[in-house]
Formats: structure tokens, sequence, C-alpha cells
């Protein structure tokens, strides 16, 4: 049978970190094909079920003599490293950039960390909430009368984290192609909030968002808000534009339309609006709008979501493990499925250069990991 070539066919990577934002990030390069070995050891956990898929376990204490050694070979055959530990961790274990790239100089060194390498808070602890907090997004979040809104922990551990480091190790990776060297990669979440929050910052304080829970896509504009529905279930409206606004006042049975922009006539259309939807269930309103291209969609719950036709259309097999990461390919394949088998590991393992005896005391069959350690310290 003729192998299946993946975008990154035959890129190794090594992934030292935990929790959510490098094992997403290293989940994306495994459902573009790379070959990524997850090194755990000491007190530190392996990530949790949703970060599995198509990568290998293996237990390196690094600091022993005999797991140092075995790590190094690893390093040794590897394109890419990503690590998440605080800046003086790494050199005091002897796994830094500049000692790592003085054995393999092709070696791409991703560090991936809340506050970067360098600066004042470098060395200080934190999670996504103080990261989005940092960067104004949690600031402009949330009712103008409330706290910000903590938008899950999407923003900086999956975009501004996961998403962003990866992004850098496919730049890096191609830029090697022509110099022939790696690099050192400091991937701060902090940083890649301030890039996703580029367009706001000029926005604010303008109309367009004059402050938290204020101005068109903050939740006070009547046509482009969540409404409840007579079953408390919700639908998300966001009929920006003057062509589907007018869809959706015809779609709402109203006559004459206003001008939408006209902030004079918010308050009065937001409570026809709260008024009218909350006349019919969720689900009656989206059949009701559908294809009248009012930008009128139902908002789901996490356990809906791979039930609703259309994400079922594209993703037959359902379920989110089945859903690949990245962007569909037209040529090349993409996504895959689990955890590989400890048999498969152990193959990819004696190729790189271990020995059998190692690759007996340190292989993970992934059905025994039970979760992540808190606090994931090496």
């Amino acid at each position: 049978m003729t192998e299946k070539k993946t975008i990154l066919n035959g890129t190794l990577v090594l992934d030292l970190s935990r929790l959510a934002p490098g094992p997403y990030g290293s989940m994306l390069l495994a459902d573009m094909g790379a070959d990524v070995v997850v090194i755990g050891g000491g007190r530190s956990g392996l990530p949790i079920e949703s970060y599995r898929r198509g990568k290998h376990f293996i237990y390196l204490d690094m600091k022993s003599e005999a797991g140092l050694a075995a790590f190094l070979q690893l390093v040794d055959k590897a394109d890419v490293l990503i690590e998440g530990f605080r800046p003086d961790v790494k050199k005091r274990l002897g796994i830094d950039y500049e000692t790592l790239s003085a054995r393999n100089p092709g070696l791409i060194y991703c560090s991936l960390t809340g506050y970067g390498q360098e600066g004042p808070l470098a060395q200080e602890a934190g999670h996504d909430i103080n990261y989005v907090g940092m960067s104004g997004a949690l600031g402009a979040m949330g009712p103008a009368d409330g706290v910000p809104a903590i938008p899950l922990n999407i923003i900086a551990d999956f975009a501004a984290g996961g998403l962003y480091a990866a992004y850098a190790i496919l730049g890096a990776l191609l830029e090697r192609q022509r110099s022939g060297l790696g690099q050192s990669l400091d991937v701060a979440m902090v940083d890649g909030c301030l890039s996703l929050m580029a367009m706001h910052y000029s926005d604010w304080g303008q109309p367009v968002l004059p402050s938290r829970g204020k101005g068109l896509m903050a939740g006070e504009a009547p046509f482009y808000r969540c409404y409840a529905c007579k079953d408390g279930q919700y639908v998300a409206v966001g009929a920006l534009e003057t062509a589907f606004f007018k869809n959706l006042w015809k779609g709402l049975s109203l006559e004459q339309p206003p001008d939408h922009m006209d902030k004079r006539t918010w308050p009065a259309m937001t409570d026809q609006f709260e008024a009218l939807f909350a006349s019919r269930t969720r689900d009656e309103w989206v059949a009701h709008f559908k294809g009248l291209d009012a930008c009128v969609t139902p908002v789901l719950s996490p356990d809906e979501v791979f039930e609703h036709p259309h994400i079922k259309s594209r993703f037959p097999q359902g379920g989110a493990a089945c859903v690949p990461a990245i962007p569909l390919y037209s040529r090349t394949p993409v996504g895959g499925q689990g955890a590989q088998a400890a048999q498969e590991s152990a193959e990819l393992f004696r190729r790189l250069g271990l020995s059998d005896d190692v690759i007996k005391h340190s292989l993970v069959n992934h059905t025994e990991v039970t979760g992540l350690v808190w606090p994931p310290i090496l």
C-alpha cells in the first residue's frame, strides 16, 4: 500500500508542554502528519484525552542520567521541540536552546509561555484569564453594568497560545528550508492576545466600541446580539449589513425598516426584538429564517453541536475527537484518530535509536494515561 503523504510527513516534534496551549499546538502539527512524541516524567502528567490525538507517549526522567541521555538521543533527530517551562527551569535541567541547538543546529525550539522569555513578568505564574486580562481583551468583554465576561480559555490558551505557536513553528520550518538552520521561538500568550486585539485597540473609545458592552459588536446593537426564545434557548443575530438587516426586519414581519446605524433607534428596536423572539422557540425561529439571509442562527450547547445538520454534513463521523483541528486540504490528508498504539510508538522509538530496554521501561500505553497532574512540574 502506498503511504499517504501528509503536510508534515517525516517531521519529528518533541512535546514537553502540559495543560492546554502546547498540547493543542502539537495536536495541530500531528493532524498535519508530524510524528509528535509527548515526553512526560517526574511529577508531570500527560495531556488530557482531547489533545492525545495522533501522538506517541514516553516517560523520561530527565533528572536522571539515563533519562536525559535518552531524551538527547531524540533531540538529535528532532525537527521541533515545544516546551512551556519558566525561563530558568530549562537552563537548570540542561535542556535550554543553547545546549540543544549545539547538538542539533536545525532544531526549532518553541518556548510557549504566558508572558514570554523576557520582561518583568517572565518568571510569574499565570493562566488564560491573566493573559486575556493583560491584553485588554477581557476588559472589553461582558455587559456594561457588570464584571468582564470570561470567554472560557479559548482566547489565550488556544488561539493566542497553541495556534499561535503552531503558526510560528510552520514559519520556522519553511525558513529552515532556505537557511538550513533552526531557531528559538519566543511565543508568549500575552503577545498572541495583543495580535488578536489589533482591530479593537483602534476601535476602543470610538462609536464602534466606546466601552465594555457598548457599540456595534459588544451586545448593545439590537441587530448583533443574542435573544432568549420561548423555550429558554437562544438565537444569535448578526445582521450588521443593511441588506441582512432588511431581511431580518422583513422576517420579523415589521414594517418600514429604520436606519439601523442610528443609535437613537436601538432602545425601541431592542424591546421589539426581545418581545418577538420570546414568542417562539429557538428552533422555530431557526426554521423560520432558513434561507432568508438574515444571519439568524441557533446558539447551540456543546452537546448539540455534532447533531446539527451542517456540522454533521462536514464531519459525518461525529464527535469532537474526529474533527481535524486544521482546515481541510484538497490533496493532502489531515486529521488523526486517537493516540498511537503502544506497538506503533515502540517502532518509532526504535527507528529513532532508543534501545529496547529504554522503550520497555519508558513506553506509555495511552490507555494507561490518567490525565494531567496539577501542578505540572517536571
